[in-house]
């Protein structure tokens, strides 16, 4: 099919204000960003280059490919202009396929109405030229076709992830309240890490910013993680594109002799989780796990390095009061074990990070779920930097 090979317009999505990140990803796989906005990029590209970038993309969640844009004044004209798409090439007519949607369009009130009229348009296009129609449904595990109708103007596009990117795949056991892998990532990737010194990360949870720390440090990209994607399923999908990406992947994993990520919870199930979660990411032998309360995490000393840690926020009644202490404590830690680091707190609340009692050195935003975060940045002078200041605090 010629879309595999000619360009077009790609808009690649991610969750709020991972924007940044996802840019340097993209800019790093050699691409040329058109545009930045709030919840993605846009460059041009052909469906080849998806594949790519499907399998590299630690902070994204879509990848699609766009097919056709119109003005769309209401449900009606979603219909007529997507019924004239040759959809008989892009669609197996034995095959499967969803229809996903953001819809924003004062002539309807139900997105999956929306839906509704672009998998009739298909379907109706496709018995018309082909005497037969593919199945549908709402699971990702085909052929994904996304609408973005927005007032009077539509897009329509070839979703050629399926199933977020933002899980990376190997998290078998998320315990509680846990970070997803994309925000991980984002947030490592705006630390000063450099992927060398060590990696500490007290209260790990099931593990996953450790996780992500290994797999960033050792080049392990996330498409090793995952074998379905919606570009597969697509009429002219050309396995060796995929197999000769795979192969690049395996090829610039890379070794880092020495890195300690220690990642610690005064949980007993969470440590096995986190443990059974690194196994699955194939990077246990990475990281030192052990059960302990944080503030009496090892961390190696004379060298710079990241302390990363990820507290409760308070969401419930009368846990602010309980928490105080817990974040007093892990500016005390920050202060007395981890000097010549920088330290990072990412936190929901600010109000409780008045608590941790040291200065700032930066406050980046995040998003999770519904909750407004902050990554805040402590420079912890000690050691090598205290002496490059003339010992002053």
């Amino acid at each position: 099919m010629l879309l595999y090979t000619t360009r077009g317009h790609i808009t690649i999505t991610c969750n709020k204000r991972l924007a940044p990140y996802v840019e340097q990803e993209v800019i790093a796989l050699g691409f040329e960003i058109e545009e930045t906005f709030i919840t993605g990029v846009r460059l041009l590209g052909t469906l080849n280059d998806c594949i790519k970038l499907n399998l590299n993309l630690r902070c994204a969640s879509q990848v699609l490919y766009s097919l056709k844009q119109f003005d769309a004044p209401d449900a009606d004209a979603i219909y007529s202009n997507l019924f004239t798409y040759p959809w008989e090439q892009l669609i197996p007519h034995s095959g499967y396929f969803s229809v996903t949607s953001n819809v924003q369009n004062d002539t309807i009130n139900n997105n999956m109405f929306a839906n509704l009229r672009v998998k009739d348009a298909i379907v109706d296009r496709m018995r018309d030229k082909t005497g037969k129609r593919p199945s549908t449904g709402a699971e990702l595990i085909g052929v994904v076709v996304h609408l973005f109708w927005k007032h009077d103007v539509a897009e329509v596009f070839i979703d050629t992830s399926g199933d977020s990117l933002a899980r990376h795949g190997y998290r078998k056991i998320p315990g509680r309240a846990p970070m997803l892998e994309a925000l991980a990532s984002s947030t490592i990737m705006a630390t000063r890490w450099d992927k060398k010194s060590p990696f500490i990360n007290p209260m790990c949870g099931s593990g996953t910013v450790a996780i992500e720390a290994a797999l960033i440090a050792t080049n392990t990209a996330p498409g090793l993680f995952r074998t379905n994607y919606a570009f597969m399923h697509l009429q002219g999908y050309d396995e060796e594109v995929y197999l000769h990406e795979m192969d690049i992947l395996d090829k610039q994993i890379i070794d880092v002799p020495n890195l300690k990520i220690i990642a610690t919870d005064y949980s007993d199930m969470a440590i096995e989780n986190a443990r059974k979660n690194a196994i699955a990411a194939g990077v246990a032998k990475m990281i030192q796990f052990s059960k302990c309360d944080f503030a009496d995490t090892p961390v190696p000393q004379g060298g710079a390095g990241v302390m990363f840690v990820n507290p409760e926020y308070g969401e419930r009644l009368g846990e602010e009061t309980e928490l105080e202490q817990t974040y007093k404590r892990i500016g005390d830690f920050m202060k007395q074990k981890c000097k010549g680091y920088y330290g990072y707190v990412f936190t929901g609340n600010l109000d409780l990070a008045k608590k941790i009692g040291l200065k700032t050195k930066r406050r980046i935003e995040f998003y999770t779920s519904t909750i407004d975060c902050r990554l805040l940045e402590y420079e912890l002078y000690g050691g090598t930097r205290e002496k490059e200041r003339g010992g002053q605090l």
